[in-house]
């Protein structure tokens, strides 16, 4: 944090030399409620989908348990995003990171980074290992059942994989931002027709017949077949309230954790949190049903346990050729944004070094970790347990933000008493976790809910300790140079946005651009109407497979014409913005030589 002295003369430049990412994003930065809407989709649409979804299957829930759970659990995530991310995001404007710096100061951002970068680095590594089970399919590779592999090939597939991964990362990560949200809708469109693809399958196992005569046949078969409510064991699966909890405590290091204050800082408006329900909806209701079916099916096809299929193999049977594209892509799109976020911490800790030699040191190590499938195999408790290592801070910046002023003690207070440790904070975290793992030792309450407690614990640990070490003291006068910091960077951004003209992100109306959209718009709508003609129209076993073959077959190449379309939509969008840029910098230099 930059400590501001009262009266410092020539705030302008001190704000012109600082990095961007230490001040709060100015106005004209701010986004609309469709831009989150993508962005979420696009995150949370992902190659997770296919192992979270064959979790609950093989963790014995019921149908109904997963039906209503996962629709409680992601309603009360995007709650959680709404009520406890966004309020703090939009009036802070700051990155969790850097907000956590003016709060804690260097150790406390220092032992965060090294947390956060072993959280995302481990979710890269999954994520580069499930793109490998689809390379794995395409080479006859032998599946991987046991924590360690057991086969040379598989681990030159991972390390294959993973160079890409870390070498896009480090040095091309902008232009696959981009991509990867445009490869959303062709996500979500794959994911629901791979599931309604396979269930006249499951329903000719089991009643004879391959169509449905309404919903409550869905639910039977689906009961019947998949999520059966018990074990491969025998023993009684996880219920509803398991369910949602899992579906809730996801994405904890996100909402309660407060991580996605770096997206939800330019939003306009607190209501824009609600946004994220795109990626809870399709992404974590949507597509983990979908993914269970297919499972499911594929399992039966193959008369293997779930448990020991790999997303290359489900993809492929419910979605043909298209199911390694998915597999590949989804994977590869969630690494890198993984992979990036876990170098940008890591170069926190690492300051000497550039961000891309970092992302590369760290890349090493992840794709090394990606050779041992038992790290995508625990996926979903991984991301549960590191939402529990992470909650705690989200609880101390809650506390810091909300609590402390309502009770009269002063925001930043530690900052202002000099350059030393907030000793609450780091005091707080350590002991939030120790009473985290406690309770699990304990049995008290499923582990999935152990971040309630642990974040609750964390506000009133801190609020007490913080009044006990100073908060609650007069710091009038650093707050009064506190606020002339924050006025003279809103004026200097505003200068800045005046400077350049700035008039907002110009929309291509071009007829060439209607009609790229609308190909690759139709490239989604075939493979959505062939999917429901094999769920509708198939009164046979015969007419299934024909119908089902010819998915497809079409369904490959409507992939092939829509990321060659997508992609060239993508590029003229980029280069608009750049001669947009270009001509904002003309007419700035033409009002300087006129002035």
């Amino acid at each position: 944090m930059t400590t501001i002295e009262p009266g410092e003369p020539d705030l302008t430049r001190r704000i012109a030399a600082m990095d961007p990412e230490q001040l709060p994003v100015a106005d004209h930065e701010l986004h609309g409620w469709r831009h989150f809407a993508g962005l979420y989709a696009a995150e949370h649409v992902a190659a997770t989908e296919f192992v979270i979804g064959a979790t609950f299957v093989a963790m014995g829930a019921g149908v109904r348990d997963v039906l209503v759970g996962l629709l409680i659990g992601n309603a009360l995530a995007v709650a959680s995003y709404w009520l406890i991310t966004t309020p703090i995001a939009v009036q802070a404007r700051l990155s969790l990171f850097t907000y956590l710096h003016k709060i804690a100061g260097d150790s406390m951002a220092r032992i965060y980074n090294v947390a956060t970068m072993l959280v995302f680095g481990t979710i890269a590594a999954a994520m580069i290992t499930v793109s490998a089970t689809a390379v794995r399919v395409l080479f006859a590779i032998p599946a991987q059942t046991q924590a360690y592999p057991t086969s040379l090939a598989f681990v030159g597939v991972c390390i294959a994989v993973g160079a890409i991964v870390v070498l896009v990362a480090a040095y091309g990560f902008g232009v696959l931002a981009d991509f990867a949200t445009t490869c959303a809708p062709w996500l979500m469109v794959m994911f629901t027709v791979g599931g309604m693809v396979l269930i006249p399958a499951l329903a000719e196992s089991l009643t004879g017949y391959t169509t449905l005569s309404g919903f409550s046949d869905f639910v039977d078969i689906a009961g019947a077949s998949v999520w059966t409510g018990v074990t491969a064991a025998g023993q009684p699966g996880v219920g509803v309230l398991e369910v949602a909890g899992y579906a809730w405590a996801a994405n904890t290091f996100s909402h309660f954790g407060l991580i996605d204050m770096a997206y939800l800082r330019y939003a306009k408006k607190t209501s824009y949190g609600l946004a994220t329900s795109t990626g809870m909806l399709f992404g974590h209701y949507v597509a983990w049903i979908s993914a269970g079916l297919m499972g499911a099916a594929t399992a039966a096809i193959t008369v293997q346990s779930i448990a020991v299929l790999d997303p290359g193999e489900v993809a492929y049977y419910a979605l043909g050729a298209t199911g390694f594209v998915i597999v590949i892509v989804a994977g590869w799109t969630t690494a890198n944004a993984n992979l990036y976020r876990a170098g940008l911490a890591a170069q926190a800790v690492m300051p000497r070094l550039s961000r891309s030699r970092v992302t590369l040191v760290v890349g090493i190590v992840v794709v090394i970790v990606s050779c041992f499938p038992v790290v995508f195999r625990n996926y979903l408790p991984l991301v549960t347990w590191s939402g529990l290592l992470l909650v705690p801070v989200g609880g101390i910046v809650f506390a810091e933000h909300h609590v402390l002023p309502r009770l009269g003690m002063t925001r930043f207070w530690a900052s202002y008493q000099g350059p030393r440790h907030n000793v609450p904070a780091l005091g707080t975290w350590a002991l939030a976790i120790v009473f985290a793992v406690g309770l699990n030792l304990l049995g008290v309450i499923p582990y999935v809910f152990l971040f309630l407690p642990t974040w609750a614990l964390a506000i009133v640990v801190y609020t007490l300790w913080a009044r006990a070490r100073g908060a609650g003291r007069d710091y009038r006068e650093q707050e009064a140079a506190e606020r002339d910091f924050t006025d003279a960077v809103r004026d200097y951004q505003a200068e800045q946005a005046r400077a350049r003209g700035y008039v907002g992100q110009p929309r291509d109306r071009s007829a060439l651009t209607i009609a790229i959209r609308t190909i690759w718009v139709l490239a989604l709508v075939i493979p959505a109407i062939l999917g429901w003609r094999v769920l509708f129209d198939s009164p046979e076993l015969y007419t299934y497979f024909v119908n089902r073959e010819l998915f497809y077959d079409v369904t490959i190449w409507c992939t092939v014409v829509y990321f060659v379309f997508a992609w060239w939509d993508l590029r003229r969008g980029i280069a608009l913005r750049r001669r947009h840029e270009r001509t904002q910098r003309l007419e700035q230099a033409e009002r300087r030589v006129s002035y």
